[in-house]
Parts: C-alpha cells; sequence; structure tokens
C-alpha cells in the first residue's frame, strides 16, 4: 500500500516543519510539500493536525506469566491497543525462571510474539549466572540483536538478581557491547517490610506502598549506578517513581556517568491515595511495583522530564483482570503487580505535557519515541519521520477530546487506573510498516503483522569504554 500524508505539520525531535509525506513499501520514501499521489494511492488529509513518529514503548510485559497466573493482554491484544494509542513498536521481556536456560525462554517469548500486530523486540532478563547464561549472552547479542539485558532487584526468592548476578552480568554487558537495565527496588528490604505488615495485621492493598516506600527504590538505584561506575557500562533505570531515584540519577549524570532514566504515565498522573480505596477491587487495580507515590513524587518527575534526567516514557504495560487480583484478598503480597496504560500513554501525555505547557511537540516526541529508538540503537529506522526510516507514523489530532473509560479501551483488561479522565490531543490514524492500521476510531489489523526488531550493539562506542576500563585498572607491582 502507498500512503500519501498531505497538509500535515511533521513534528521530529529536532524541528517541525509544514510538508506532506509519502509511504511506499513500509517506509518513508519522500517528503516535501505539494507531494504527489502515485496512482492507487490512499490519500490521509493531515490538514491542521500533527505528523509524527510511532510511539515506543520500551517496557512492556505481555503474556508474562508471574506470581502464579498470566498477564491477561498477549502480544495480539496488547499490541493491537497499542496502535489505537498511537504506539507503533514494543520493547517487551523475556523473564527467564532462575535456572531456566536463557535461550530456551527467549524462544518461547518469540513463540508468543509472533502474533503481534505491531513491531518489536526484546530486553532479556539475567535472573540467575553460571557460565551457560555468560554464553548465551553472547548468541543473543551476536545472533538474535539484543542489546539490552534486565536485572530485578526486586522479587526474592524468584528472579532477584543480587550483587554477584550484576556484577557478572554488567561486566559480560561491556564486553559485548550490551546496555543493562534495572529495576530498582531492594528486594531485601521489600521482603522484610511485607512481612513485618501482614504480621501487624495491615493484610490489604494499603500495605502494598508501605513495603515499597521511595528510600527502597532510592538504594537499589544509587548501588545500580554505583556498580556501573565502577565497572563502566552505561545503564537504564526502568520506572523510576519517585523523587530519591531520579536524584540518583542526576547525580550520576551531572558527573559525567552515562545513566539512562525511564518514568511511566502512571507515576506522573497518580498518587498513593488509590491504595486506600474502599473497593478492594479499585486498590488492588492499581498494585504495581514501584507503586504509585504521594503527590510530591509527580512534580519532581515531571521535572526530571522535562529537564532531561529522565529521557523516555513507558507504560510497564503489565495487566490482570479482577479475579486475577483477587488472589491477594486477603493478603496483598500476592495480589499480582501490574497494570495497563499502552493504549493511553502518548494521550495522556500529550494532555498533560504538551498541553499544560510542560512539554514542548518536539520534547513530546523526543521522549514518546525518539529517545527510546537512540538509546537502544534503532534510530533512525524507528523514532524520526525521515527519507528511509520505517513508515510508522502517527497522525495526531490536537483538538480531539475523549474520556478514557474500560467500555472503550481495546486493553484486554476489566478496568483501566486512568477512568474518568478527559484529554485532548490524539490520533486520529495510525501507520504500521506503511499501512493504515488505525483510522477514525477503528483498527485494521492483522495478526502476526507485527516483526521482530533486531537491535545492534554501540560497537565503536564500547570499544572506547573497554579501553577506558582496562586503563583504570590496577597496576601490579612485582617485589
Amino acid at each position: 500500500m502507498n500512503v500519501l500524508i498531505k497538509g500535515g505539520t511533521v513534528i521530529n525531535a529536532e524541528r517541525s516543519v509544514r510538508a506532506d509525506v509519502l509511504c511506499k513499501g513500509g517506509v518513508i520514501a519522500d517528503i516535501g510539500e505539494g507531494l504527489k499521489a502515485p496512482r492507487g494511492s490512499t490519500v490521509v488529509d493531515a490538514g491542521g493536525q500533527y505528523v509524527m513518529p510511532g510511539g515506543i514503548d520500551p517496557h512492556t510485559h505481555m503474556q508474562l506469566p508471574f506470581m502464579g497466573t498470566i498477564a491477561s493482554d498477549d502480544f495480539y491484544s496488547g499490541t493491537a491497543a497499542g496502535l489505537a494509542g498511537g504506539t507503533t513498536m514494543i520493547i517487551d521481556f523475556v523473564i527467564p525462571n532462575p535456572q531456566q536456560n536463557i535461550m530456551d525462554a527467549y524462544r518461547q517469548w518469540r513463540e508468543w510474539a509472533e502474533k503481534s500486530v505491531a513491531d518489536y523486540s526484546f530486553h532479556v532478563a539475567i535472573t540467575w549466572w553460571d557460565e551457560t547464561v555468560h554464553a548465551d549472552m553472547e548468541t543473543l547479542v551476536r545472533e538474535h540483536g539484543v542489546n539490552s539485558f534486565k536485572h530485578f532487584m526486586a522479587y526474592k526468592g524468584a528472579i532477584m538478581a543480587d550483587d554477584e548476578i550484576l556484577v557478572n552480568s554488567f561486566t559480560r554487558a561491556l564486553e559485548l557491547g550490551a546496555i543493562v537495565t534495572v529495576h530498582a527496588e531492594n528486594g531485601e528490604l521489600v521482603y522484610q517490610l511485607q512481612q513485618k505488615l501482614y504480621e501487624q495485621g495491615l493484610t490489604g492493598p494499603e500495605a502494598h506502598p508501605l513495603s515499597r516506600p521511595p528510600e527502597v527504590e532510592a538504594e537499589a538505584a544509587n548501588r545500580a549506578i554505583r556498580i556501573a561506575e565502577v565497572l563502566r557500562v552505561p545503564l537504564y533505570v526502568v520506572h523510576n517513581s519517585c523523587r530519591q531515584s531520579l536524584e540518583a540519577i542526576t547525580r550520576a549524570r551531572n558527573e559525567g556517568q552515562r545513566v539512562f532514566g525511564e518514568v511511566l504515565v502512571g507515576h506522573l498522573l497518580i498518587d498513593d491515595s488509590v491504595y486506600r480505596h474502599k473497593d478492594f477491587d479499585v486498590a488492588a487495580a492499581h498494585v504495581m511495583s514501584p507503586p504509585f507515590r504521594e503527590k510530591e513524587h509527580q512534580a519532581a518527575l515531571w521535572r526530571g522530564l522535562q529537564s532531561g534526567n529522565l529521557q523516555t516514557t513507558a507504560t510497564d504495560h503489565c495487566c490482570f483482570f479482577a479475579d486475577q487480583k483477587a488472589a491477594g484478598k486477603d493478603d496483598f503480597r500476592l495480589i499480582p503487580n501490574g497494570t495497563a496504560g499502552i493504549e493511553n500513554r502518548m494521550e495522556l501525555l500529550w494532555h498533560h505535557g504538551v498541553g499544560t505547557g510542560r512539554l514542548t511537540m518536539n520534547e513530546f516526541v523526543r521522549v514518546t519515541s525518539t529517545n527510546a529508538a537512540q538509546i537502544f540503537n534503532i534510530y533512525p529506522r524507528k523514532g524520526s519521520i525521515s527519507v528511509g526510516a520505517d513508515a510508522d507514523i502517527v497522525v495526531w489530532d490536537p483538538a480531539a477530546t475523549k474520556t478514557i473509560s474500560v467500555k472503550t479501551h481495546h486493553q484486554n483488561v476489566d478496568y483501566n487506573i486512568f477512568e474518568g479522565m478527559t484529554v485532548t490531543g490524539g490520533a486520529s490514524h495510525t501507520i504500521s510498516q506503511g499501512n493504515i492500521v488505525y483510522a477514525d476510531g477503528k483498527l485494521d489489523v492483522e495478526r502476526g503483522a507485527g516483526r521482530y526488531v533486531d537491535r545492534p550493539v554501540f560497537a565503536p562506542y564500547y570499544d572506547a569504554l573497554k579501553i577506558q576500563a582496562e586503563r583504570a585498572r590496577p597496576v601490579s607491582v612485582q617485589r
């Protein structure tokens, strides 16, 4: 399909310009004023609208087996919901069980993802360590286009990576030219606080944020940053939810360390009062980790996004039906952690970011698409309206209004944590691989159309880092 988008304003991270955009064969073929549509083309009238790179959500968990159940959105329904909101690519997570061969886990997730309707890629979690993990990390980098490895510093007794695993994996990632990412919460502290609160009789969702205070997140973020500093490996800290972890990232960046920070749209907009709701189902729906925080942290996170110390926005999309959440009715520790948001991320950020003056339109593109593409080395194929880039495009109507509701969303879950919020600005058309997949409120997707996207390593940059690390090693003195 050839698609000509006419009369819009192209918004990239670096500049905005009035131009038509012609898509041919799944890529952007031409950009300019007064372009003519080839015979048989579909023309999209973008007058009064903005033409932007499709969103990239760098943090999702589709079909995730977790806490004795499986996330309700699979790769088909989850990526379809993303397209309805203007997100054209996800980076999901392969999470091996402890002692599970990581290549076996990778192959399982690739199989699950074959039903995706939008492009996708994977971070791979390192949940244990031996020589097979050391070898398989190289296989993933060299043969499967994986350039990022995830480490859960929480979830003791399950997938938690202790300091020994962190050091081994960070060191190996540097050798291979990959970036490391962390879920920063002190797993031992969380475990001890959970036990103490439960024994005190606090068994409901209100205990969840008490068991994971900001200091627990800040300690782990700072520890991961300092381990990365010693080993000289770049670090990406996912879902920062509090002022203290942002301060650790900002301090490290001011010292010249290569550290990146991600924030979830939910942490920018929702506060911890949701856990004290009288209705268990409502409170449990918001249980995720790290939890939603007091309002002061939201203000700090917006400042981090505005200042550039937080570079990406994500959702940590991992949703469970109310009856799945009910597994923790009498014990908050058993409530499956996770919320939805892939469909609403971009419209919420536009409304509360661009609409309030917190973000410019170019900054909006940067934090919803371009920065993720650059950090994970798929730019300018993704994250850019430029000739030769993938035709993953969202046509954005700044005047569109909607009220977010479980009754109208496409996510496969029976609640929406943004229920009742009214937003101005949204996708009128989403184009994936040059095909119009969402238009005027209707999805038209093909099961399995999504492609796996290889992400090569930054070899020259990492070679320089390895040279610096070698020079920094202590010199042995023979006596």
